[in-house]
């Protein structure tokens, strides 16, 4: 080979090298953190990343590439969330209890049995929702750095259990200690049933069960079986007292200087990996990942009616009050919309 074919040759080479590193260096990463396992069958987070992850990569041909980072990498979902305001992190799927230490009003969502099922509250806990939209700007235009691109149940309904005895009664809630999240609502319902609130960070539950710090929790039925509770708790009680949002959060400024077609790319692939994730959690439930799998080690029993009222009407009462307390008449303003949202779709 000649001298002048040798250096066609390379500088082919370099060329190509070259536009391949310039392709690569273009593509845009976008992470996304969530406390859940990492399995897509397994908790509804999962799900919703690898769904929003192929939908994402394959519109933008890979120009957009989505990392997830499950089982808290990159720390509890106050600090995800904190990372995502400061654009150290692009997104984030968090928990009620985080989104509180940024967006308290977050709390509203706590007045017990206000969802009277499921399906009013997946018309409700959505973006698309008059609710949805009005909570979102107001997330927005209280926090910094922060857009809402996902509402979406915890993951079912929350339900009691303990390692002490049955709860049938408002009586057997006596003196038990209920591990909470770190929210002054959770902590007021729980004590106004007469047991005793434990606030707990996600990650010291499993052991305070263990060693008896706490009696019980209450969590959706994927939570309490991923997080095995099953091997250090004795009873279940479905009571169906509340249901809390997870909110999908990203970057405002990512998101701003993303061209418009990604953006569009990513307000439609969130809202199809939205409804896959409450899809999950439904399949969880119903599956030998949920409540069979639960009543394995525990005992199983379902609230009364006439529990569930003596529960209603000794708990609204004081979580009604902290809100009023806590969060002003802004926070009044948005619990009631949410309560005309909610009966409003009970009625139809």
């Amino acid at each position: 080979m000649t001298n002048n074919k040798l250096k066609i040759l390379a500088a082919a080479t370099l060329t190509m090298t070259m536009a391949s590193s310039l392709s690569a260096q273009a593509a845009t990463t976008l992470r996304i953190a969530h406390l859940n396992p990492p399995d897509p069958t397994g908790s509804h987070s999962a799900a919703m990343v690898a769904v929003f992850k192929q939908l994402v990569e394959t519109a933008t041909d890979g120009e957009i590439k989505v990392e997830g980072y499950p089982s808290g990498q990159l720390g509890d979902d106050a600090n995800a969330i904190n990372q995502v305001s400061q654009g150290i992190v692009e997104s984030s799927i968090s928990s009620a209890g985080g989104v509180a230490e940024h967006y308290p009003r977050i709390g509203i969502f706590d007045i017990p049995f206000a969802f009277p099922n499921i399906g009013v509250a997946t018309d409700v806990i959505d973006l698309s929702s008059d609710f949805g939209q009005q909570l979102a700007t107001d997330l927005e235009e209280e926090t910094s750095g922060l857009k809402v691109i996902g509402l979406m149940d915890s993951g079912g309904f929350f339900q009691f259990t303990n390692s002490q005895r049955p709860i049938e009664s408002i009586e057997d809630m006596d003196g038990l200690r209920i591990r909470t999240m770190t929210l002054a609502t959770h902590e007021a319902m729980t004590n106004a049933l007469g047991a005793r609130a434990t606030p707990l960070a996600w990650s010291e539950v499993y052991t305070a069960l263990q060693t008896g710090v706490a009696d019980g929790q209450m969590n959706p039925i994927q939570q309490t079986s991923f997080a095995n509770f099953e091997e250090v708790q004795d009873y279940l009680t479905i009571s169906n007292h509340l249901i809390t949002p997870y909110v999908w959060l990203i970057n405002e400024d990512f998101y701003a200087n993303l061209p418009a077609e990604h953006q569009e790319v990513i307000d439609w692939a969130s809202e199809i990996a939205v409804d896959v994730g409450r899809s999950m959690s439904r399949i969880i439930e119903a599956s030998d990942k949920g409540l069979p799998k639960l009543e394995e080690g525990m005992e199983i029993n379902t609230l009364s009616q006439e529990a569930r009222e003596e529960f209603i009407e000794t708990s609204q009462p004081a979580v009604r009050e902290v809100i009023e307390e806590q969060y002003g008449e802004k926070g009044i303003a948005l619990l009631d919309s949410m309560m005309s949202e909610i009966e409003f779709h009970s009625s139809n």
